[in-house]
């Protein structure tokens, strides 16, 4: 295991075709503004700073989560607030290269 897979942003894309074939929603946890810049078709914006406030509404959901951002760190932090809380969730990386993969 690499340092990048140790972080959750190593070479995930069969983890995340897993994740989208059971129906995950994208969570981007950037700010409001980063995301009306661009960001992935159907997302939900949910800024890392509001997401504890959120998890309750990302249960009722009922689905797993794949987390974005712009790199891969914010969307670490938020991966693990919500493994925490346990949702199933993992970090999609950063947005471009994510929707790449999709």
């Amino acid at each position: 295991m690499g340092f990048f897979d140790f972080l959750g942003m190593g070479d995930k894309t069969n983890d995340i075709q897993e994740f989208v074939a059971k129906g995950a929603v994208i969570i981007d946890v950037r700010s409001p503004g980063e995301f009306s810049g661009g960001h992935i078709k159907g997302a939900k914006n949910i800024p890392l700073d509001t997401i504890g406030s959120k998890i309750n509404e990302i249960k009722k959901l009922n689905k797993p989560v794949i987390a974005c951002c712009a790199s891969g760190m914010r969307s670490a932090q938020a991966t693990s607030i919500l493994k925490q809380n346990g949702i199933e969730v993992i970090n999609g990386g950063g947005w471009q290269s994510l929707n790449s993969k999709l």
